[in-house]
């Protein structure tokens, strides 16, 4: 038929129903017959016009010509469709029409119907990335579900000619797209239509399910595929035990692997490594060791990734001399080292502050030519930070620049952390400009860092300023953002800014923890203002939250500094009778509690009462009531609690000698003050300022002045500068 004759057939089926409407006769009930002939009227119009428009698209692809532009404004999802059934046995015209309405009509309103036919005729023709475009364009179709989406793959699968590829495709676009639950719904409606997507498509749905961590629906997905097939493999079963040893189910994963067996299907190096990766990780290292002796047993030798993860394993339960016999032993069996091995290693030499052996771990990384990486240089800039050695800090930084590794937030972040520690803030800014220069996002934590630093230096407008970029830049403040303003607001003693903090913490939904409060309560013991503590300790409980030690020990300093030891002492109850027990903090504030009330008595008693709960008593216990002994003139007392104290192992510090020093050039008897300098020298303890300022007045209060230049010499020679106290 000719295209002249279409046209003539078309026109001639129209004249009767035109000469129909315009003789129609109005019947009894005219107004219900109205709209039936319009509808029908209608909807016979719209058959012969989509008709019309479906044979002059396939007209026009068959004879190669461009469709015109009107046509595509008419088209609609069925025609769409039907255009492509015609084209399934010439898959050219087919690809030829998709992308003729994709370049020429690039908004038409495709229906779930009209894709699915586009998807088959694309899958068909090997164009399997456009393909799952079109699917991922269906899925995300507002309104459309599952069901819809599924029935129209099924409805359109014959007629397009495709093949059962597309229902793989179709899952795998849900795991790819991270769909997690909407693949699993798809996996289920196509099982109920009877469609078994290939074990590939199974595996991909499994593993998206693992990696992510949804354990109990990837069981669930195994449970239904075993019910229905028969061609599990080797990826099956890699992924399910890496699900069981994600979940902490090594011994499940186990006995999973027997189960496989009886199958036929048996574990691989992969299998292995997984098993022995997860016995690594929850610190059962024998059980790794055992995993490697089975893999030997089946022929299969232990990879780089298997001493890899024993290794890690090692280092990380504190196992380091094994660990590197374990280096030792790769390397005898012809392994070289990688870099995830060396790092191992060296994260652990850092973290036992073992720098020797975490140098000599990275030169060798460097002598057998394998390329340290950023956690490689952030283990050791970290240690370097951690220590206070800015300039070797700085030195293995610029190192890894010259490498060409480029630092992240992580590397920038213990940087800051190393100059903030150490009071180096104006360096510690040089950085996070760097930082933004390069385009390196700051993080909460990175600005944590900064504000930790500032407050620390007592820079609080600075701090505020920081604060306030932090969240112009949409970074949003934690709690320890707030805490660490807290207690920075604390320290300088400004309660009112520090508590608007923690109304504006609460504000915005951060719950604030015991040391955020511990902060409050402390900032309140320091401006005596011990209702308000009191205050916050019971807020703290009415919201679940239990005071700690600290909490205790904070609030005791509090009354002990303000001479309320009996309100100490009802806390003291109050804790042991919660079962918290007291630390030497806590002990030497109630034994500074007893000398400042003049109780020195009961002050020496409560060392027997520390050493009765395990408490040992050290250095500042002793000092303190050295020093409360010295003021009431009880010299032999006071030695003999020196005495104590090296029986007990605790040696005299300079604020030991100090304290004595100091009360004999008080009550000017300087032969004894100069004794006690000496013994001070002889025992390897350096003078300070204080030890030379008691002297140097002691001896101009008794008119000696030759003896307080001689001190005054001996001071400048240490490098002390007199100040306007001599």
């Amino acid at each position: 038929m000719t295209f002249l004759s279409l046209i003539r057939s078309s026109m001639a089926a129209k004249q009767p129903f035109l000469h129909g409407k315009k003789f129609t006769r109005p019947r009894r009930n005219f107004y219900s017959q109205i709209p039936i002939s319009c509808s029908s009227t209608n909807s016979q119009q719209a058959l012969s016009s989509d008709s019309f428009l479906l044979e002059k698209i396939l007209w026009a692809l068959k004879r190669g010509q461009s469709i015109n532009t009107h046509l595509f404004y008419q088209l609609n999802p069925s025609t769409y469709t039907q255009v492509l059934s015609h084209c399934r046995n010439d898959l050219h015209t087919g690809q030829k029409f998709i992308d003729s309405v994709a370049l020429n009509y690039p908004n038409f309103k495709h229906s779930s119907l009209s894709l699915s036919g586009a998807v088959h005729v694309l899958v068909s023709s090997k164009r399997i990335s456009d393909a799952q475009s079109l699917i991922l364009r269906m899925i995300r179709r507002s309104g459309a579900s599952r069901i819809e989406i599924v029935d129209s793959l099924l409805g359109t699968y014959e007629k397009c000619g495709s093949n059962l590829y597309v229902f793989d495709l179709f899952v795998r676009t849900y795991v790819q797209a991270r769909k997690f639950r909407e693949a699993v719904e798809a996996f289920r409606l196509l099982n109920l239509r009877n469609i078994d997507v290939s074990i590939n498509a199974c595996n991909s749905l499994l593993g998206g399910l693992g990696r992510i961590g949804w354990v109990d629906l990837a069981r669930e997905v195994f449970d239904e595929m075993i019910t229905r097939r028969t061609d599990l493999n080797a990826y099956t079963l890699n992924i399910m035990v890496n699900v069981f040893c994600k979940d902490g189910k090594i011994e499940r994963a186990k006995r999973f692997l027997t189960e496989m067996e009886g199958r036929g299907i048996f574990a691989d190096i992969v299998t292995y490594n997984t098993l022995i990766n997860a016995y690594s990780r929850e610190g059962n290292i024998e059980e790794g060791f055992e995993m490697m002796r089975l893999m030997r047993g089946r022929n299969l030798e232990p990879s780089l990734l298997t001493y890899n993860s024993i290794v890690n394993g090692l280092c990380k339960n504190g196992h380091y001399a094994r660990a590197k016999g374990v280096l030792n032993e790769m390397v005898q069996n012809g392994l070289c080292p990688d870099t995830t091995t060396y790092n191992s290693l060296l994260v652990e030499c850092c973290r036992k502050d073992n720098l020797v052996e975490a140098e000599a771990i990275f030169n060798e990384m460097l002598s057998n030519g394998v390329t340290p990486d950023l956690i490689s240089y952030s283990s050791v800039i970290g240690y370097f930070s951690r220590i206070g050695d800015l300039d070797r800090m700085i030195g293995y930084y610029k190192d890894m620049q010259s490498k060409g590794l480029i630092p992240d937030k992580i590397v920038y972040t213990i940087l800051i952390g190393g100059f903030s520690r150490h009071g180096a803030i104006a360096e510690a800014m040089n950085v996070r400009d760097e930082m933004v220069t390069r385009g390196c996002q700051l993080d909460v934590v990175t600005y944590n860092t900064l504000l930790n630093g500032l407050c620390k230096e007592h820079m609080l407008c600075e701090a505020d300023a920081l604060f306030n970029e932090m969240v112009e830049r949409g970074v949003f403040p934690d709690f320890c953002t707030y805490t660490t303003l807290i207690n920075g607001y604390c320290k300088k003693g400004d309660m009112d800014r520090a508590l608007n903090l923690f109304e504006s913490m609460l504000q915005i939904n951060l719950k604030p923890d015991s040391v955020t409060y511990n902060t409050l309560i402390d900032g309140f013991c320091r401006v005596g203002e011990m209702k308000r503590a009191m205050d916050l300790r019971d807020d703290m409980i009415s919201k679940k939250i239990n005071p700690n030690c600290i909490t205790y020990g904070t609030l005791m300093n509090g009354f002990c500094n303000g001479g309320y030891l009996s309100d100490a002492f009802k806390l003291w109850n109050e804790m042991v009778d919660k079962g918290i027990e007291p630390n030497v903090v806590i002990c030497n504030s109630l034994v500074k509690g007893y000398c400042r009330n003049g109780e020195l008595d009961k002050g020496f008693e409560f060392l027997s009462k520390m050493k009765s709960r395990g408490v040992h008593p050290d250095c500042v216990t002793y000092n303190t009531l050295i020093h409360g002994f010295m003021k009431e003139e009880n010299v032999d007392l006071a030695f003999d609690l020196v005495n104590r104290m090296e029986k007990e192992n605790l040696v005299p510090d300079s604020v030991t000698y100090n304290v004595i020093l100091d009360q004999f050039c008080k009550l000017g008897r300087m032969q004894e003050a100069d004794t006690i300098y000496r013994k001070m020298i002889k025992g390897g303890i350096s003078p300070d300022r204080s030890t030379f300022t008691s002297l140097i007045n002691g001896f101009v209060s008794q008119e000696n002045l030759k003896e307080a230049f001689r001190f005054h010499d001996e001071m400048l020679k240490r490098g002390f500068v007199p100040d306007d106290k001599f």
